[in-house]
């Protein structure tokens, strides 16, 4: 059942000294601006208006997740510095003496609601942004990155491994409730760790040999893995002919879901054995179909020419931003799309928020091509500066030499310090929530947080 706001104050409230209770500038303005009952109309859908245990106030849950995007803490962080911070408690509607959410409520109604609710927020605070008339649209910029996703460098030898070592820990818990419990399984992780760790000796002799040998130990690694798939596919088989037979034993729910954990493991870990051996063949397998990750299958291999970091593994997003700062749209995609056929969709949806174009658009040159700039134009657009890729003719050299053009182009610079500030203030130097859908559930809080600031500080 859907709760919007908090109970009334509590009689302690009227005993605290003044002093102890007064939010910082910066609270009290974003206080403010969350104080409006359209935040709550995204949460309707997800709960049921009559039935059901009550959610926590969806006024509290907001301005928690402010607080945790603004100063980069963890769940269970975020709860014990709002319990131990009256000002804290004040902003986020929580009565002194009240008791603060568990984390992990915190933690479910986030992934309960997903990306579309942070969506829908952030439309909700331009639209007031809007209304206000704090949105300047007199230009516009776009710009790419990379968020990283939660995983460490892959290696096909560390993948495996890992999937060795998961598969026999989740059959031998599976073994354990009875089901399978005949079926015959070779614990191959031992063997698979001793070779994963003479991978490290060989490269460290640096010799000729060392790439060779490192190739065969890979394949050694990758039957053992093929073997023990081989004897979870079976294990799988049996645990689920034992739940058909037996549907009322105890905790029937727990071991179908670590039937599946089990039979989704199967299926990732061939794809990754699948392209251990084509490496080992001496082809590389294509980013775009990439496994990188066991927990994360969405996140992709992706280079962006960066000296220090020539291949992250992770998501592409995009940030168009105006002259405040604020930004007016995002988007978090699987792999590495180019750049320019997302800038007119960012943009129509630009002017569908604020109800009319910009009137200069600029971005660097991964954008740059004569079919954008005609349909920028078509869209009301009447400046638009972004060089092209390549030796320029001599009239498109003359106009990216015009004032105007260059002092856009400068400007432009600008959205790489945006991004920085996302990455370094709101946490989009890596995202913690697996797959595309918690890519963008949790860069659409940074940016709900972001926008927040940045609004309220207008308002001043």
């Amino acid at each position: 059942m859907l709760r919007t706001v908090g109970g009334q104050a509590t009689l302690w409230e009227t005993v605290l000294p003044v002093g102890v209770a007064v939010m910082s500038p910066e609270l009290a303005r974003v206080d403010a601006l969350l104080d409006d009952e359209r935040f709550f109309e995204p949460f309707r859908v997800h709960f049921d208006p009559v039935w059901g245990r009550p959610s926590i106030p969806i006024e509290t849950y907001l301005r928690l997740m402010f607080l945790k995007s603004r100063y980069r803490l963890g769940y269970e962080t975020l709860c014990a510095e709002v319990a131990d911070s009256i000002s804290w408690q004040r902003f986020c509607r929580i009565g002194v003496g009240g008791g603060v959410p568990h984390p992990t409520t915190l933690m479910k109604i986030t992934t309960r609601c997903g990306s579309s609710t942070v969506e829908q927020l952030n439309e909700v605070l331009i639209a007031k942004a809007v209304e206000a008339k704090l949105v300047k649209t007199n230009r516009v910029r776009a710009d790419t990155t990379v968020v990283e996703a939660n995983v460490k460098y892959p290696t096909d030898s560390g993948l495996l491994t890992r999937a060795i070592g998961k598969a026999a820990r989740l059959v031998e818990r599976i073994q354990a409730t009875g089901a399978a419990a005949r079926t015959t399984v070779a614990d191959n992780t031992a063997q698979a760790r001793s070779s994963a760790h003479s991978i490290g000796v060989w490269l460290r002799r640096r010799s000729g040999q060392a790439r060779d040998e490192v190739l065969v130990i890979t394949g050694r690694i990758a039957d053992l893995a093929a073997e023990t798939m081989t004897d979870a596919v079976r294990v799988v088989r049996n645990a689920r002919r034992h739940l058909i037979r037996h549907r009322n034993i105890p905790k029937a729910g727990r071991l179908a879901a670590m039937i599946n954990d089990l039979d989704t493991l199967v299926q990732r870990a061939n794809q990754v054995i699948g392209q251990t051996r084509q490496r080992i063949a001496g082809e590389t397998p294509p980013g775009a179909t990439r496994l990188v990750s066991l927990h994360d299958p969405d996140a992709r291999p992706i280079r962006k020419g960066r000296l220090g970091r020539p291949v992250e593994f992770g998501y592409k997003a995009q940030v168009v931003d105006n002259e405040d700062g604020i930004v007016l749209d995002h988007t978090v995609e699987i792999g590495n799309p180019p750049d320019a056929p997302q800038l007119v969709p960012a943009i129509g949806r630009v002017i569908g928020r604020c109800g009319r174009p910009p009137d200069a658009v600029t971005a660097d040159r991964g954008y740059g091509q004569a079919t954008i700039d005609k349909r920028l134009g078509e869209l009301g657009i009447g400046t638009v500066a972004i060089p092209r890729p390549g030796t320029p003719s001599k009239k498109r050299r003359a106009e990216q030499n015009e004032v105007d053009f260059r002092e856009l182009v400068r400007w432009r610079t600008g959205a790489e310090g945006r991004i920085s500030a996302l990455k370094r203030q709101h946490g989009w130097n890596r995202t913690r929530l697996d797959t595309i859908e918690g890519a963008r559930t949790w860069c659409g809080h940074g940016v709900f947080a972001h926008n927040l600031t940045k609004i309220a500080r207008l308002q001043t």
